[in-house]
């Protein structure tokens, strides 16, 4: 490799420090024009004294114009060191579960930016996200079927990070043939996964530990599950006991899988289901004088961006005063938020607010966040992005 990418005076403080991004303000743009990198291509980067630092794969045209993927400048992001990596990833998921359903590889998190794993058995689905990881598309292919030989691979390569990168969208079975239902099981609770038409890679298995913390004190509970999707909170609360689940989403696909999972585990007389907006059918369960022992609220992204925080804040804020208005005098609230911008603080600051504004008492008795399959990188804080409060909302 005779590319070489040259950092400015002091620019390699965070590099030392273990970040992996760099920035198209960091580059010694003098000694090495970033326009004369291919998108995609892969680069030995330089501190400003001309010591070799690393490896990473460029893309001129983003802000993040770098992403490293070894710290050994002889090293080359191939098929070689993606099956090192695949290696370590699942050496950290089999010492941590019991059963084969979780993320294999987090991304930086896993030291493969760019890159999103989920395991189902023998089902994988696959996100590349940036224009560096979409030139290794095959040796992927190649490394996960070398690591576990499974059944199918799916690339479910449509998030909108592909978009800043400037990449088409696509979601196509590039291994394989799927089987006719692709099954996962959480916390004892089996599910259908949505890999071809969900969101994400069809799970959301970051929130497993959050789950598992709630399906303790659900036995006998009337439950209301909000932003449902297919049911992962609602269904687990109905398989732990709970008397009985409403679970609510906007998509009435969703729900339809909401119904198929609630079959699928033998629940189908607790688990009822309506489709609305989340706020629009809280204050229609409020006028129809509905309570709820445990309310649930686990909603997208509210703050995408930066700019997004007030908004996205103000979001939050109504949400939980809505959810507290269904809560009876001694209730339990799980608050949720994958919003990477809103820090853990102001999660608490607009639980606490709510719980001022409806005049009752609030007790943070659980924080959580992702679960150890969506590992940290410590020194970017970009790859802690969960939330969850567990609230006891009660009278005097």
């Amino acid at each position: 490799m005779t590319e070489r990418l040259r950092l400015k005076k002091n620019a390699d403080r965070r590099l030392k420090a273990g970040h992996l991004w760099l920035y198209s303000n960091e580059i010694d743009t003098d000694a090495t024009p970033l326009k004369t990198f291919e998108p995609g291509a892969q680069a030995v980067i330089e501190a400003q004294n001309g010591r070799a630092m690393a490896v990473a794969y460029v893309n001129p045209h983003s802000l993040i114009c770098a992403r490293i993927v070894s710290r050994d400048p002889e090293m080359r992001l191939d098929r070689s060191l993606l099956v090192h990596r695949f290696k370590q990833a699942l050496g950290l998921r089999q010492r941590l579960f019991a059963k084969p359903f979780y993320r294999l590889v987090h991304g930086e998190g896993d030291l493969l930016p760019g890159l999103i794993v989920d395991r189902f058995d023998d089902v994988l689905v696959v996100q590349l996200n940036t224009l560096g990881m979409e030139r290794m598309a095959e040796q992927v292919i190649d490394a996960l079927d070398k690591v576990l030989s499974p059944r199918a691979i799916v690339f479910k390569n449509d998030s909108s990070g592909r978009r800043q990168e400037k990449l088409d969208r696509q979601v196509e079975v590039v291994k394989g043939e799927l089987p006719e239902e692709v099954l996962l099981e959480e916390n004892g609770v089996r599910f259908v996964a949505r890999v071809l038409d969900g969101q994400k890679t069809g799970w959301f298995y970051d929130h497993r530990d959050n789950r598992a913390w709630l399906n303790q004190l659900v036995a006998g509970k009337r439950v209301l599950d909000v932003f449902s999707y297919v049911g992962g909170w609602g269904i687990q609360a109905a398989a732990h006991g709970a008397s009985e689940v409403l679970c609510v989403d906007a998509s009435s696909e969703a729900l339809e899988h909401v119904a198929a999972n609630a079959a699928l585990n033998g629940l189908t007389d607790q688990v009822a289901i309506g489709e609305g907006d989340a706020f629009e059918a809280m204050a229609a369960l409020k006028a129809d004088g509905e309570e709820f022992d445990v309310v649930i609220l686990d909603p997208p992204a509210f703050i995408k961006k930066r700019k997004d925080i007030p908004s996205g804040e103000r979001a939050y804020s109504r949400l939980n005063r809505e959810a507290m208005r269904l809560l009876g005098r001694d209730g339990l609230l799980m608050s949720a938020s994958c919003s990477m911008h809103l820090a853990p603080e102001r999660l608490v600051e607009c639980v606490r607010g709510a719980v001022r504004h409806q005049d009752r008492h609030g007790q943070v008795i659980y924080q959580g966040h992702q679960g150890a399959d969506h590992p940290v990188h410590p020194a970017i804080p970009e790859t802690s992005y969960l939330k969850a409060l567990g609230v006891r909302v009660f009278r005097d």
